[in-house]
């Protein structure tokens, strides 16, 4: 049974509120597939925002706690250093310019934008990546879901194709 099916029929089994919590933690779906969820199945948009919002804020807390230790215990290992390196060298390659210019406020921003590899998830590596101590990096991480949260709704509830903007 593809993975798709799966969840879907694990999300019919459990209360609506439950399932949009869910998805807000999973990395793949986050709010983008939390608020619709919950909108779609007639959740009150405040609501769907509340959980979906603290859904994708539950993973955040142990990620930004234990990316460090994980990632120094696997790179104990050949395979896992080399590879810890690589995403290392390009994330800095890659952001470090608006990272070192903007700080935390880049960290918001990249959060706050509902796209494909932003997110909650995405946020920690990059605090991580780039050294922002945790009592920077919550907060930052927490205002960024917050925006992207309303900016999913509004897109949802009026129906606003985010290609058409783009």
């Amino acid at each position: 049974m593809p993975f798709n099916t799966q969840l879907m029929d694990m999300l019919r089994s459990v209360p609506d509120w439950l399932a949009t919590v869910v998805l807000g933690a999973l990395p793949v779906s986050e709010l983008r597939g939390a608020i619709p969820f919950a909108l779609y199945n007639g959740i009150s948009p405040i609501y769907a925002y509340f959980l979906a919002v603290l859904g994708n804020m539950i993973p955040v807390i142990p990620l930004l706690l234990f990316l460090e230790p994980v990632s120094m215990y696997l790179r104990r290992y050949r395979i896992f250093d080399v590879f810890f390196s690589w995403l290392f060298e390009r994330t800095r390659h890659n952001h470090s310019e608006s990272f070192e210019k903007y700080g935390t406020l880049a960290l918001i921003i990249f959060v706050a934008i509902p796209l494909p590899a932003t997110g909650a998830w995405s946020g920690c590596a990059a605090a991580f990546v780039f050294g922002i101590q945790f009592r920077h990096a919550l907060p930052a991480i927490l205002a960024g879901v917050m925006i992207a949260g309303l900016i999913v709704s509004i897109v949802t509830l009026t129906g606003i194709s985010l290609y058409d903007l783009l």
